[in-house]
């Protein structure tokens, strides 16, 4: 049976972290995947560019259902102490809206400088491996399908559900369930949602196309890219918002967010009024959109037939869409997984659970979901971080 201080089972962006602050602390560090290789999701985030923090890091950016469990990680190891990693590194980066920083390069410079560091750091890597049973005695007794391990301290950094085809699973609140901890419901968030088919067939004829608009469900509004979908609706704004709502939720869709269209339809009505309506529309809306708001509205003939009464259904379609998803992509399409390990059971401060000494739980497991924008890289960077300092 091998002897480590430390076992981290998950190679992802937490467990990494994780890794490497403890082993520079001199502990002897053994890190689990059963992926072939490391860090799969940093490669592919991003879209290859890594979205890797955010420069406004806020608590309220952040869902769970203790809003100030994750204060103490994400004020202990900040954003800026990440990019201070980052740049020390030489890796060129860029921010690209809303705080996001992304690689000017690839991915892989930030896959690059964590296995470097895990390297430096004397960090034992285990891919391809798959955890059998864990066991508690004095120690805890991972039995691996290649070996049987002992350690002081058990880290779980395995991620959430989303994106199984990454090897996704629900590894981690097997664990959590097995030592007797408790799970909040657990639901896929950053994630594009669908429709009823009277709904969805609208939408489809708009497929592809992409406006700027504010979104809103339970008193929490975006104001960031729409797509329209053959599926549904996509989109910043929709993967945000989906992390807000619920089943049987109706969303509020702002199409023209940075206008009130009101009085610009009334002026069309008066210098054009033999203009069909949904012409009225274009250079404000893309065609397609301004076909579909007509048709909300339940209006015909020209942008001069029309009454005030008849403008004000129209600039309402426009600026207050209300629709109700029936249900969202899942856990296939699913950036992250919300709930998970109950905060309640962590120590805010090193993730340890309060309830069994040595085991810790850190990233996407725990019951902590950012926004759509870098934030979930940083709290896995951060709880990580945590963690390393006490195991």
């Amino acid at each position: 049976m091998k002897k480590f201080d430390v076992t981290i089972i998950g190679a992802g962006a937490a467990g990494m972290m994780c890794a490497i602050q403890a082993a520079r602390r001199g502990r002897k560090v053994l890190l689990i995947d059963h992926a072939a290789s490391a860090g799969d999701k940093i490669r592919i985030s991003g879209g290859g560019k890594c979205n890797f923090t955010n420069l406004d890091i806020k608590y309220d950016k952040f869902i769970s259902q203790n809003p100030r469990f994750m204060a103490s990680c994400l004020s202990r190891y900040t954003q800026w102490d990440f990019i201070d990693w980052v740049e020390s590194c030489g890796i060129l980066y860029h921010e690209k809206t809303l705080g996001q920083l992304f690689c000017d390069n690839s991915s892989k410079d930030i896959l690059a400088m964590l296995n470097q560091a895990m390297s430096d750091a004397g960090v034992v890597i285990e891919l391809n491996t798959n955890v059998k049973s864990i066991k508690r005695s004095i120690n805890f007794e991972i039995e691996l399908n290649t070996s049987s391990i002992n350690c002081d301290s058990l880290v779980i950094a395995t991620g959430g559900k989303s994106i199984p085809k990454m090897g996704a699973t629900s590894f981690g609140y097997k664990i959590a369930e097995q030592f007797g901890l408790t799970l909040t419901e657990t639901r896929p968030g950053l994630v594009p949602l669908m429709f009823a088919q009277q709904e969805l067939a609208p939408i489809k004829e708009m497929s592809g196309t992409s406006v700027q608009a504010s979104v809103s469900c339970n008193k929490i509004s975006f104001d960031e890219g729409l797509l329209f979908t053959h599926r549904g609706l996509s989109g910043p704004s929709i993967l945000q918002i989906s992390s807000y709502w619920q089943q049987g939720d109706e969303i509020s869709v702002n199409l023209l967010r940075d206008n009130c269209i009101l009085d610009a339809l009334k002026i069309k009505r008066n210098k054009n009024g033999k203009q069909a309506i949904h012409n009225a529309l274009n250079g404000l809306l893309p065609s397609a959109v301004s076909k579909f708001v007509t048709e909300l509205a339940n209006l015909n003939g020209n942008i001069g037939d029309q009454s005030d009464v008849s403008l004000i259904k129209l600039s309402d379609a426009i600026h207050n869409w209300k629709i109700k998803p029936v249900g969202s992509e899942g856990y296939r399409t699913a950036e992250v997984t919300l709930g998970g390990v109950n905060t309640d059971e962590l120590n805010a401060r090193s993730m340890e659970c309060k309830s069994v000494k040595g085991l810790y739980f850190i990233g996407e497991v725990v019951d902590v979901t950012g926004w759509l924008g870098g934030y979930n890289f940083q709290w896995a960077w951060s709880s990580g971080w945590a963690a390393g300092q006490e195991v």
